[in-house]
C-alpha cells in the first residue's frame, strides 16, 4: 500500500471513530491546492536539464500551510500528497496554528554540485512564489534540503516580494534561524520516547535502542538517547550498518562519520546486513529513513517491545496489524516526529516579532509542547478506547473538523 493510500486510510478510520459527517469528512481529504511546475536549468557543462517540482497545499483551516520541500529521485505526486495531508494533521496534534503542506522535486541531489542545486532552488522559488507566503505557506527542509537550500529561497522570494525572513523555517542562524532547530526532530523524537516509556514505569537510561537512519534526525536521536544513559546497539544508513551489544559509543561515531563519511569501517563495532537492522533484538526500535520500511514480510520478526516512528509513514498498514497483534507498542509519525515542525513554528513566531529566543527557551517550549501533546493522545485513546495511532489521527482530524466548522464550512 503506497503512502497516500495508507494515510487516507488511517484518515478515514479516524473520521468513523469521530463520526464525522461524509460531506465533510470528503472535503478534508481533498487538498486545497496541487502545483507541478517544469524546472529547467543548465548543468555546469551548459546542457540543459529539466525536472519536476510538486507543492501541495493540503488545508489552511487551523493557519498558513506548512510543510517541507524534499529534494530526492522517489519524488512523485502521490509520496507529496500523503506527506502533505500528515502534515495537516501533524501541527493539530502538536496544537500549533499551521495548516498542512509539502513539496518536492523529483532529482538526484548528489549527482547535482552546488551551484546546480542553487540553480534548481531558485528557478523552483520562482515558479511558486506567488502560490506560497508568510501567512499562505512556509516551507522548511526536508530529505535532501538543508539550511542553505531555505537561504536560497528566502533570498529568490525576497526579490519579489521584499525582505521577508519568515518565508520559511530551518534556515542558517545568520538569516534568522532558530537557535536549536537543527536538532529539534530528533529532540522531539526523544522527548516523545520519554513520555510514552514513562506510561510503562520504564525509562531510556534502562534500556536498549536500534536507530535505523544515522543522517540528521538519526544521529540526533541515538546522541541523545547516550546521554541519557540509553545503550544504541544497533544503527545505519545508506554507506552501511554497525552493531555493539555493549552500546555504540555515539560521540565517537559521529566523529568518525564526519571525518570519513560513512559508518563502514568504524572501530567501535561490527559491520552487520543492513537488511536485519530491522529485526534486530532490542527494546525500542526508531526507524528515522524512508517511508515503508517496516512491511508485511519483515513485521512478523521485528523484536523489539516498542517502535518510534521518527520517519514519516515507516510502518505500512499490514506491519500495523501485525505488530499490533505481536503486541509491539508503536508510537506513530504525526506525533513522534513532529518536533521539527514545533520549532518551525517558534522559528516562525521569532521572525515575525523580531526578536529571538536563546535555546533554553526552545528546548523547554519544544518539551511542553510535545509532553502535552502525548497527554491529549492518550485523552483520545481512553474515550474512543483505539490505539496510540487512531488516538493521534482523531486528535488532530478533530481540531481540523473543528476549525473547518467555525470558520462557515456548509454540509
Amino acid at each position: 500500500m503506497n503512502a497516500l493510500a495508507a494515510t487516507s486510510r488511517n484518515f478515514r478510520q479516524a473520521a468513523r471513530i469521530l463520526g464525522l459527517d461524509s460531506k465533510l469528512e470528503r472535503s478534508l481529504l481533498i487538498p486545497f491546492r496541487e502545483i507541478k511546475v517544469e524546472c529547467t536549468i543548465p548543468r555546469d557543462d551548459g546542457t540543459l536539464v529539466s525536472y519536476v517540482g510538486f507543492r501541495v497545499q493540503h488545508d489552511n483551516a487551523r493557519g498558513p500551510m506548512k510543510g517541507g520541500i524534499r529534494y530526492h529521485p522517489e519524488v512523485d505526486p502521490d509520496e507529496v500528497n500523503a506527506l502533505a495531508q500528515l502534515m495537516t494533521w501533524k501541527t493539530a496534534v502538536a496544537n500549533i496554528p499551521y495548516g498542512g503542506a509539502k513539496g518536492g522535486i523529483g532529482c538526484s541531489p548528489r549527482e547535482l554540485s552546488k551551484s546546480e542545486l542553487e540553480r534548481l532552488t531558485r528557478v523552483f522559488t520562482q515558479k511558486i512564489h506567488d502560490l506560497i507566503g508568510t501567512n499562505t505557506d512556509v516551507p522548511a527542509p526536508d530529505m535532501g534540503t538543508d539550511a542553505q537550500t531555505m537561504a536560497w529561497i528566502l533570498d529568490e522570494y525576497s526579490k519579489f516580494h521584499g525582505h521577508s525572513p519568515a518565508i520559511v523555517t530551518g534556515k542558517p542562524l545568520d538569516l534568522g534561524g532558530s537557535l536549536g532547530r537543527e536538532a529539534a526532530t530528533g529532540r522531539g523524537v526523544v522527548f516523545a520516547t520519554e513520555a510514552l516509556l514513562a506510561e510503562y514505569g520504564k525509562s531510556i537510561k534502562e534500556l536498549t535502542f536500534v536507530v535505523q537512519g544515522f543522517g540528521n534526525v538519526g544521529s540526533w536521536v541515538a546522541r541523545l538517547i547516550h546521554e541519557r544513559g540509553g545503550k544504541v546497539i544497533a544503527v545505519n544508513d545508506i554507506t552501511g550498518a554497525i552493531k555493539n551489544p555493549n552500546g555504540i559509543n555515539i560521540p565517537f561515531l559521529l566523529k568518525f562519520k564526519e571525518e570519513t563519511g560513512n559508518l563502514k569501517g568504524f572501530p567501535g563495532g561490527d559491520s552487520m546486513d543492513p537488511n536485519e537492522l530491522l529485526t534486530h533484538e532490542c527494546d525500542v526500535l526508531i526507524p528515522c529513513a524512508l517511508g515503508g520500511v517496516l512491511n508485511r514480510e519483515n513485521a512478523v520478526d521485528v523484536k523489539a517491545k516498542f517502535v518510534i516512528e521518527a520517519a514519516n509513514h515507516p510502518t505500512d498498514p499490514e506491519a500495523d496489524e501485525i505488530l499490533s497483534k505481536k503486541g509491539v507498542v508503536v508510537l506513530p509519525d504525526i506525533y513522534a516526529n513532529a518536533g521539527g515542525v514545533t520549532v518551525s513554528y517558534f522559528e516562525w513566531v521569532q521572525n515575525i516579532q523580531g526578536f529571538m529566543w536563546d535555546e533554553e527557551k526552545v528546548n523547554d517550549q519544544l518539551q511542553r509542547y510535545m509532553t502535552r501533546a502525548f497527554e491529549n493522545i492518550k485523552s483520545m485513546c481512553h474515550s474512543h478506547n483505539c490505539s496510540l495511532r487512531m488516538g493521534a489521527f482523531s486528535l488532530g482530524v478533530n481540531r481540523v473538523a473543528r476549525a473547518t466548522l467555525l470558520r462557515g464550512w456548509e454540509a
